[in-house]
């Protein structure tokens, strides 16, 4: 009679990851694609979301303003289809970072504004008080997502992988 030793932590670690790597880039596609559809309508009141802000000239948090819903709905394609995983992961990261630098810099300036993330944005009204704290943290789980795929990129049912010829990426990536 043949024992078949139980599965390590380590074999059911390179069994998940895959798996994982799917749901954390799926999630992070989700985000980009809501983030960028619900603000690409109106470009103008993106724009006023990024002066809301207060660091930098306005006419430059417009351009930045109106070009960020493309760069968010960019991400998200690409990640929905695992296409440049890495790449989309490290940009992802980078404008995370720069959101959450913002929103920490705006709560500690004291500043009234919604974040702008999933919507316009800009300057609260009278009586209306920001919630900055659960930004920052939902932006840093969005960010642990992001580093999930920065170090390990290929997932199953992704262009990279079938590109690579691979279903699930080895171990030893």
């Amino acid at each position: 009679m043949t024992v078949t030793p139980s599965p390590t932590r380590a074999d059911r670690w390179r069994a998940l990851r895959p798996w994982l790597g799917v749901a954390a880039r799926l999630g992070l596609a989700a985000v980009w694609l809501i983030a960028g559809g619900t603000k690409v309508g109106d470009l103008a009141a993106s724009g006023r979301a990024v002066n809301a802000y207060q660091v930098m000239p306005y006419d430059l948090a417009t351009v930045i303003g109106a070009a960020l819903p493309f760069v968010e709905l960019a991400l998200g394609l690409l990640l929905l289809v695992g296409l440049a995983t890495r790449v989309s992961a490290g940009v992802s990261a980078a404008l995370l970072v720069v959101f959450i630098v913002g929103i920490a810099s705006a709560w500690a300036r004291g500043l009234a504004i919604d974040c702008g993330c999933f919507g316009s944005g800009g300057q609260l009204g009278a009586g209306e008080t920001p919630s900055y704290l659960p930004e920052i943290l939902r932006d840093l789980g969005f960010l642990l997502l992001a580093g999930f795929l920065l170090i390990w990129p290929r997932t199953p049912f992704s262009v990279d992988g079938w590109l690579a010829g691979d279903i699930v990426e080895d171990e030893d990536e």
